[in-house]
This record gives structure tokens, C-alpha cells and sequence, in this order.
């Protein structure tokens, strides 16, 4: 074939050896000033620059590109270039499909249409090399050129449509990096809140991708102006068949706006009781201290009673009842319960716990102790069976005895034989 007799041409008349070499000094000197770079600064494994290690991150091929081109103009004054020309294409491949794994990576990392995009992404790169390498690919680009596609009034040819699609994926990646650098940078440090961040970081998000949507719609030659009718539609379709959908997306942002209530905060919701792990502009992520999670619309967090149980004091009031003989020191009991509540680190020492005579019980006394912790989060359940430990200990401690239920049956009115009857009333004794 005519191609390869070319690239044969171009092989002979250049000197390999001194291609080679150019080759091997600019990738070694290109990873030795990566290396450098990231250990000066600092990198983190979720940097598009560097990534988790030398050869990952964009900088090392951007590097080694500038190096290889330089030495291709050098080496191009004086004889025919082949190995050189022909690692640009593999760099600039290389290139491309580290920055859309590192973006993709640290903007949806655990999403698997995600990795996807990526091999995708990096066979499409490497194609096109192949083609670029061994001089095809003008030829295909022409034809593409030549098939038209109709879509009413409208022609545009493959080419085109493969262009803007490539186009708009690169800019929207672009657009992803610049957020996720804005949020690092500056949203994280500036921004302490985190109801205020998350608003912040999804609405710029947002109106970066649309913005980088409209670019890349413009640089292949989509008139904008036509997008104008199928907006209205949309916006018509959203308010009539999407309603709630809708005032789910307001109510989530008018929550973030208004910051009555925060992630972080302990909730009460439709008897549900929990701490919020996060807002989405859909739906609120509440967690029970059991580790159950129950995902609230957020219409429901505006539109119906919600108590917020951290609001204004992260004070949580707990409870344990215990029943002792009726023949017991009352003043004593108390003094117990009120020792064994203070005993634990997590019980709040102001206000002090208290100790409440409640109930004449049928089988004794029945008490309250009632006191404070400041940290909920940490579980109720486990600090009250510590209380509750505490408060059985003390109580054996004092001599104070914890009565069972005891139930006494009389038997009236039936003539039974004097054995049976001395059986039956030991029976009756003993219950």
C-alpha cells in the first residue's frame, strides 16, 4: 500500500538512533521533573496533575510532549524525523485519556457508566493515533465528510456530528475540572458551612456545565437561538408533569438558602429520629442512631412539622425507671441513681441527673432518674445500659432489694380431701 511504502521512505532516511535517544532523554527528563513537581508540592492522590503516582496524572505526557515537539524542530533541521513525529500522535492520546480518567475519577468515583466512559474514551484515542500515525486519517475524516445525515429540514454531515460530540465532551470535562478545582480551592476554605458549600458547589457546578454545554453546541455550528422553542416546552413539561419533582428541587434549596436546617443536626420527622448526613436538592438523608437511614423529600421538610432537636442546645434528656421493695430507704435510692448517672463520662454534670419517686407499683416503689447527655450521636441505647449497670451495682451495693412480681391464688369454696386439700394449698403457697 501507498501509506506504508511511505512510512517505509521515512524510516530510511532517518537516523533512528538519534530519535530514539531524543525520545528516551525527553520522557526520562519529563518524569524526573514530575516526580520533583509533585513531591514539592504536595500531591494528593485525586490531583489531576500528578494522581496517585508519577505516570498517572496529566502532567507527565503534557511534559513529555513539549520535550518530544521541541526536540522533533530541533532534529527536523537537519534530516527526516519519523520515530519522532510519530510519538506526538501516542503522547497527545496519552494525554487525552489521563485527563478524562482523572476528571471523571475525582468528580464520580465510584461510578461505573464512568469507568465505561473511560475505556471508551481511550480506545477512541488510541484510533485515532493509529490513524494519525500511519497517515489515514485525513482519508477518513473525508469520508465522513461525505455522509450527510437528515434530521427534518436540517443536513449535517458525520463528520460533524462525531466532531460535536467529541467537542462537547471535552469541554463538559473541562467544566467538571473547573469546579471540582473551585470547590478545593476555594469554596472548602472559604466557605465553613456545610449547607452554604453543597448549595454553592451544585448550583456552580450546574452553570458550568451549561455553559460549557452552549460552547460546545457553538463551536459546531448549532444555532442557539433554535434551542429557544424546545426550552419553553421543557419548562412547560417540568411545571405540568413534573410538579413534584419540581417543588422537591425549590424545597431543597430553600432549606440550603435558609439554613433552618443543617447537616449535622438531630431531627425529628413523622416519628422518625435521626441526624442529617447530607441534603440533596431532591431529598434529605436522615441517619437513626440504630444506623438506619431514611431518605425525607424535602417538600416534606418544608411543608410539614419538623423538630429540630439540635438547634439551639445539643442537650438530649434520657430516662431509666427501676423498681425497688416498698420497704426501701427512699432518700437513699435516690442518692444511688443520682450516683450512678454521675459516674458515667458522657452524663452531663449540669443540669445534674434527678431522681423521681413515680409510681406506687404493685410490686414496690418505681423510680425515674432522668438525666443529660451532650453527644447523641454517640448512641443512647449504650449509654443508658451503662447507667443501668451502674444503678444495679449501687442498689445490691445499699442492701436495697428489687422485688420480682409475686402473685398469691386462693382457692374458696370447694370440699377436696384433707390430702388433696394440704396439696393444693402448698401448690398455693408456693406460687
Amino acid at each position: 500500500m501507498e501509506f506504508l511504502e511511505n512510512l517505509q521512505a521515512e524510516f530510511r532516511h532517518s537516523a533512528a538512533w538519534i530519535e530514539v535517544a531524543c525520545v528516551l532523554v525527553s520522557l526520562g527528563v519529563a518524569y524526573v521533573s514530575t516526580a520533583w513537581a509533585g513531591r514539592r508540592a504536595g500531591a494528593k492522590p485525586e490531583s489531576v496533575w500528578f494522581g496517585r503516582g508519577t505516570l498517572d496524572g496529566l502532567m507527565f505526557p503534557l511534559l513529555s510532549l513539549a520535550l518530544v515537539y521541541a526536540a522533533r524542530v530541533v532534529v527536523g533541521h537537519y534530516q527526516s524525523v519519523f520515530i519522532l513525529k510519530a510519538a506526538i500522535p501516542i503522547l497527545v492520546s496519552l494525554a487525552v485519556i489521563r485527563f478524562f480518567a482523572r476528571v471523571l475519577s475525582a468528580a464520580f468515583p465510584s461510578s461505573g457508566p464512568m469507568r465505561l466512559l473511560e475505556r471508551l474514551v481511550s480506545w477512541l484515542a488510541w484510533g485515532v493515533a493509529v490513524l494519525w500515525i500511519t497517515g489515514l486519517l485525513p482519508s477518513v475524516l473525508a469520508e465522513l465528510d461525505d455522509i450527510h445525515l437528515t434530521f427534518g429540514k436540517t443536513t449535517i454531515t458525520l463528520r460533524t456530528l462525531i466532531e460535536g460530540a467529541m467537542s462537547s465532551g471535552l469541554v463538559l470535562v473541562v467544566a467538571l475540572w473547573v469546579s471540582s478545582t473551585l470547590e478545593r480551592q476555594v469554596l472548602m476554605p472559604s466557605i465553613s458551612d456545610l449547607s452554604m458549600r453543597r448549595v454553592a458547589v451544585n448550583a456552580m457546578r450546574a452553570v458550568l456545565l451549561l455553559l460549557g454545554l452552549l460552547f460546545g453546541l457553538s463551536a459546531v455550528g448549532v444555532d442557539l437561538t433554535a434551542l429557544s422553542v424546545l426550552g419553553g416546552a421543557v419548562g412547560v413539561g417540568l411545571g405540568f408533569g413534573l410538579q413534584k419533582l419540581a417543588a422537591n428541587y425549590v424545597s431543597g434549596f430553600v432549606i440550603l438558602l435558609e439554613r433552618s436546617l443543617r447537616i449535622g443536626d438531630n431531627v425529628r420527622v413523622d416519628n422518625f429520629e435521626g441526624q442529617i448526613t447530607d441534603i440533596k436538592t431532591r431529598y434529605t438523608l436522615l441517619r437513626a442512631p440504630n444506623g438506619k437511614e431514611s431518605i425525607v423529600p424535602n417538600e416534606t421538610m418544608v411543608a410539614q412539622r419538623v423538630e429540630n432537636l439540635s438547634a439551639f442546645d445539643q442537650r438530649f434528656n434520657l430516662s431509666t425507671n427501676v423498681v425497688v421493695a416498698y420497704d426501701s430507704d427512699v432518700q437513699v435510692v435516690r442518692q444511688v441513681l443520682r450516683d450512678a448517672a454521675l459516674a458515667q463520662e458522657r452524663v452531663l454534670k449540669d443540669p445534674e441527673p434527678v431522681a423521681y419517686l413515680l409510681n406506687f407499683a404493685a410490686d414496690g416503689l418505681e423510680f425515674s432518674l432522668h438525666f443529660w447527655i451532650a453527644d447523641p450521636a454517640k448512641g443512647q441505647v449504650n449509654i443508658r445500659s451503662e447507667v443501668n449497670l451502674a444503678v444495679l451495682a449501687g442498689l445490691r451495693a445499699a442492701g436495697v432489694d428489687l422485688p420480682f412480681p409475686q402473685r398469691v391464688l386462693h382457692v374458696q369454696g370447694v370440699s377436696v380431701s384433707p390430702v388433696l386439700d394440704a396439696s393444693r394449698t402448698a401448690v398455693g403457697g408456693a406460687a
